[in-house]
């Protein structure tokens, strides 16, 4: 039984990766449930975006003046940074008092997780990570049809999301695998995640491409047959109207889920579980970091034998 925290307290937050595209989502959080920003880091320092939530935080691009300003200091310390340091900076939270809430993914391998599992017990304060769309309607209830369904069924799941990205993509972290862990871990960690949690664990994986900008494969979990694509790639988008604009799709079983609407409000949802002791740990989160190991090590056997319908633009491009 998780411990309920007392809510109705304001807690102090500090955020490290301030600069980066996630910490407005992650600022708008704390502020809508009343709580306070007491400091912010990164090493740059275009962050006029924190004086819409909390002007009179302290900010600043000094690593060791930040680390001794939140030590026993805050309640929570939430990340925002690079893939790669996710699992350094959520340990520093931990040493600090801290509890942790980490964005996606919350590691890159599957010792990152064990390290971090290791520091959290040690310090008795916890990591809680951001899969936002296990808050989804849409997703709570499909995951609801399938657990109530007989279990001998294994559904067909067809999984499209192609977010473009212009020529920056290619000259920031992002599109460097060993900071970023590529397009899987990128952009589709909330995915892989959102498969597990519904359809069950990774049974087998085939992966028919893998590209800085796109990946697809044939995913064998539990109760599901799953066919993704993940692309940055506006030539991929199946809507050539506006190339540029999200693509997202789920089918099971030929029938399309709808999950386009409230896809970016869920932060503050998140925040909310986790401030009353229901977030989603490490434990939670494991087996996703593990198909993201799996994707990693997998061979490239090419576009053949079951493959998702789109594919076949990838071989084109």
């Amino acid at each position: 039984m998780k411990n309920k925290a007392d809510t109705t307290i304001s807690k102090r937050f500090a955020l490290i990766g301030l600069a980066g595209y996630i910490a407005p989502r992650h600022l708008k959080a704390i502020q809508e449930l009343d709580h306070n920003l007491v400091a912010a880091h990164d090493i740059f320092d275009s962050v006029g975006i924190i004086d819409r939530y909390f002007p009179q935080a302290l900010f600043t691009t000094d690593k060791n003046t930040f680390l001794s300003y939140i030590n026993g200091n805050i309640d929570y310390l939430s990340i925002c940074t690079p893939n790669c340091f996710h699992c350094e900076h959520s340990i520093i939270g931990l040493n600090s008092g801290a509890d942790v809430i980490c964005e996606k993914p919350l590691a890159l391998s599957v010792s990152e997780i064990q390290r971090m599992a290791d520091s959290q017990q040690a310090s008795g304060h916890k990591v809680w990570t951001i899969l936002q769309l296990r808050h989804h309607p849409e997703i709570m209830q499909l995951k609801k049809s399938v657990d109530n369904s007989e279990k001998d069924i294994i559904y067909d799941v067809d999984l499209t999301y192609i977010t473009p990205r212009g020529h920056w993509y290619s000259a920031s972290w992002k599109s460097d695998f060993n900071k970023s862990g590529g397009v899987a871990a990128n952009i589709g960690i909330h995915f892989i995640d959102m498969l597990h949690w519904i359809f069950g664990k990774l049974e087998k994986i085939t992966i028919h491409h893998s590209s800085p900008d796109c990946i697809t494969g044939f995913m064998t979990l539990k109760k599901a047959r799953v066919r993704f694509f993940l692309s940055i790639n506006s030539q991929h988008n199946p809507d050539t109207s506006n190339a540029m604009t999200p693509y997202r799709n789920i089918t099971v079983n030929g029938k399309s889920i709808d999950f386009a609407k409230t896809f970016t409000d869920l932060h503050t949802v998140s925040y909310k579980h986790i401030i009353e002791g229901n977030g989603f740990s490490i434990h939670d989160a494991a087996p996703a970091i593990e198909a993201l190991s799996a994707i990693r090590n997998s061979e490239v056997v090419g576009i053949t034998g079951d493959y998702h319908p789109l594919a076949v633009k990838v071989a084109k491009h």
